[in-house]
């Protein structure tokens, strides 16, 4: 009897003797975890939107790097927190540096003003946090 012959005896019976022993799996197969075990996320982001009202100290922005810059009555803080450092309103805005644009955020002291000011014409903008002993408030007593 041949070698070739006695192979395809063999492969009648059974196909596993040509292959070996064949493992079939005692457990199930589970995926691997990527995100597992990690700390939890930083909550950074936008806090305060175009024109809402803001307090001295009130968080603007929570941001890894300079994604805003500060612009007007607002200061950045070392962890790249914007933050702002006058009473009023949240604008955004944009301005050419270099090559291509930066973002900015400002706080205007009124509603109705925008950013960047146009200091030329109409001054720049200061507040001096003083109270106004003329106004309604004052008088009434």
């Amino acid at each position: 009897m041949s070698f070739l012959t006695r192979c395809i005896d063999l492969a009648k019976r059974s196909p596993f003797t040509l292959l070996g022993a064949v493992r079939t799996a005692t457990k199930r197969a589970g995926g691997t975890v990527h995100n597992h075990g990690h700390s939890p996320g930083k909550r950074l982001g936008v806090k305060k939107f175009s024109d809402q009202f803001v307090l001295p100290g009130n968080i603007i922005v929570r941001q890894r790097g300079t994604l805003f810059h500060p612009g007007q009555h607002v200061k950045i803080g070392r962890d790249h927190t914007v933050y702002a450092t006058v009473p009023g309103f949240v604008r955004f805005y944009k301005e050419k540096h270099m090559r291509g644009e930066r973002r900015y955020v400002g706080v205007v002291l009124e509603r109705g003003d925008k950013l960047p000011r146009d200091e030329a014409t109409r001054g720049r903008s200061r507040f001096c946090g003083l109270v106004d002993r003329n106004s309604t408030e004052f008088t009434a007593n």
